[in-house]
């Protein structure tokens, strides 16, 4: 089967019933975690792949059989549509379980501002030096930090709770029983309560309005207040927590999406940095701490953009190709 982001390879063992094994290379991959949050969810009625056989020492899995078609496709069809709205709100009721998983600090790491620095590092790194062969001076270093600095603050001062890390229309899969099912689970952490939130509305494979976007977004932080976790948060102060964490995320995505082309040989990825960009200019200049950011970008990075064969307009980026997409479409 096709693979995903990381170093594993899947095969699909034809038994009754159907069987995934998986090559996950222990150097290289979080094994014991995938394990340990897989078993962590299950016990909150989240759903996962059933794990039937593990070895530890070379990297081997024996999973339960998801079957073949992703949440994407479904998504993907008219945003308006009831059908559309019902699968987002099913997506969200899975978010809101994981939220409430209880964060055990053996299981699940700390999203701390380091972490979330070294995130953003791979933009210079490998979006704009490695893919665009930019070097950057010394005002362009600062005007990065003082914004990174922004949204470390902002993320760190949200709530914190149990983070799925990639909670994406490709890493949620429809069941046979039409109940979704979560994969990719490895990299779970504690972190800001909107980080898997801003994953799923402003998915990088996908574009949803933005009108649809705050509005679900304030939705689910409605259902959230029954539980008291953002009660002292006013709605403007949790967009704006919102979007500034999608900003991190993206600027990161920008990174690794140029990474995983230059680094690993997967070039699919590229395809879908014109989105992640979309999504990243569009929040940065809404707001004053990031709207240099946004100049620059503008005047520096979008000029060299056009002669890059994956490039379309970024104000105009979006996946909305209603295709459907087998697991086994997923880019390698």
């Amino acid at each position: 089967m096709a693979g995903d982001a990381g170093f594993r390879r899947y095969f699909r063992v034809l038994g009754q019933p159907s069987l995934i094994a998986v090559d996950s290379p222990p150097e290289k991959e979080k094994n014991q975690a995938y394990i340990s949050v897989a078993m962590a969810f299950q016990h909150h009625g989240i759903v996962t792949p059933k794990v039937f056989a593990v070895d530890f020492a070379n990297g081997f899995f024996l999973l339960q059989d998801f079957g073949t078609l992703l949440l994407q496709p479904e998504l993907a069809a008219d945003s308006a549509s009831a059908a559309v709205a019902k699968r987002y709100a099913q997506a969200e009721d899975v978010l809101m379980a994981i939220q409430r998983v209880t964060p055990e600090p053996a299981v699940f790491t700390c999203y701390d501002p380091q972490s979330l620095q070294t995130e953003m590092d791979l933009f210079a790194e490998w979006f704009i030096a490695e893919l665009l062969g930019i070097s950057l001076d010394d005002e362009e270093q600062h005007m990065l930090s003082q914004l990174y600095k922004d949204l470390i603050c902002s993320a760190v001062e949200q709530p914190q709770v149990v983070v799925h890390k990639d909670f994406h229309s490709r890493n949620l899969m429809v069941l046979e029983d039409g109940s979704l099912g979560v994969i990719d689970f490895q990299d779970a952490v504690v972190g800001p309560v909107t980080y898997d939130l801003v994953s799923l509305l402003k998915d990088c494979y996908l574009h949803l309005p933005a009108d649809q976007v705050e509005k679900r977004a304030l939705d689910y932080k409605r259902h959230h207040e029954a539980g008291e976790l953002l009660n002292n948060m006013t709605d403007g102060e949790f967009l704006t927590s919102f979007d500034k964490m999608g900003l991190q995320r993206h600027i990161k995505v920008l990174g690794i999406f140029a990474r995983l082309c230059l680094r690993d040989g997967k070039s699919g990825y590229l395809k879908d940095l014109p989105l992640v960009i979309r999504y990243t200019l569009e929040a940065a200049q809404r707001y004053p701490e990031s709207q240099a950011f946004y100049r620059w970008f503008i005047a520096r990075i979008e000029p060299l953009l056009p002669s890059h064969d994956w490039y379309r307009d970024w104000r105009t980026a979006e996946e909305a190709s209603g295709e459907k997409v087998l697991i086994e479409d997923k880019p390698k």
